[in-house]
């Protein structure tokens, strides 16, 4: 039988079968990192740390991992849909260390849901995360995964018949790891290699950083996460707003548009 190509076949299929296809976009080095049991997906507790969501004539389905169903945090989190286009796209991406400190970035200090500082911040907490290396939108650190996620991005778009795959960036450094996997764009690059340009000695941006936030030091246009707090914190003309990237399975896009000196 013919693999689906759509997100409603898939979540049309048999459970069983439906996670043996899914289980692919889970890195293996997850599940021993965690010691998750490959075919169960339990812990060594007995408790089951995978949930797949795929509801039926819904264009959209999750996985979430965590190493302890109790955890506050996912370990990861991937959502991806269909587009009106009939493309597939990931939607929503989260990779967290469990065992890594937690910033509560994601609500301000009354408890209100910031959506990753998209909606409004707690300023506090962000600087005590950009403090401890953290880039925006992060809780935790992450586990240096990109690698280990895109293999098996690659792996299962191919095997459902898709050559390529697209995502959109929350943020600068999100769409520069991105170009760093092998990501190209269909649109934002323009911008990106303006933004680029601005940050360097001379540019607007660059002037921009004048220390007037604890977000906007001035050394900040050195590296991807300084210049991602500071656009975080609206040294553009305009909200930052995502590219549209694509990555083509089994290729490299060969994309750089930072030209700074570290991440």
């Amino acid at each position: 039988m013919p693999l689906p190509t759509t997100i409603y076949e898939i979540n049309k299929m048999a459970e069983k079968e439906r996670e043996r296809l899914l289980s692919v976009l889970i890195p293996a080095r997850f599940l021993e990192m965690f010691s998750i049991d490959r075919e169960t997906y339990a812990n060594p507790a007995g408790a089951r740390c995978v949930k797949f969501a795929c509801p039926e004539n819904m264009p959209f389905f999750q996985i979430d991992l965590r190493r302890d169903p109790g955890d506050r945090d996912a370990s990861y989190f991937l959502d991806v849909s269909n587009s009106p286009f009939g493309q597939m796209e990931i939607s929503f991406i989260i990779v967290n260390d469990p065992d890594g400190e937690r910033f509560n970035i994601d609500v301000d200090e009354n408890g209100q849901d910031t959506y990753f500082g998209t909606a409004r911040r707690n300023i506090p907490e962000e600087i005590r995360a950009m403090e401890a290396g953290l880039a925006p939108a992060q809780v935790r650190r992450g586990l240096r995964a990109m690698r280990d996620l895109i293999s098996c991005w690659d792996e299962f778009f191919v095997s459902v018949g898709h050559r390529f795959y697209f995502l959109e960036p929350m943020s600068y450094n999100s769409a520069v790891l991105y170009e760093r996997g092998g990501f190209q764009y269909v649109k934002g690059r323009e911008m990106m290699e303006g933004i680029d340009r601005e940050f360097r000695p001379g540019g607007v941006l660059h002037a921009r950083l004048d220390g007037s936030t604890p977000f906007r030091k001035q050394e900040y246009w050195k590296t991807v996460r300084g210049r991602s707090w500071a656009i975080h914190d609206g040294i553009l003309d305009k909200p930052w707003e995502s590219p549209k990237m694509y990555k083509t399975v089994g290729v490299s896009g060969g994309v750089c548009t930072f030209t700074g000196e570290g991440y």
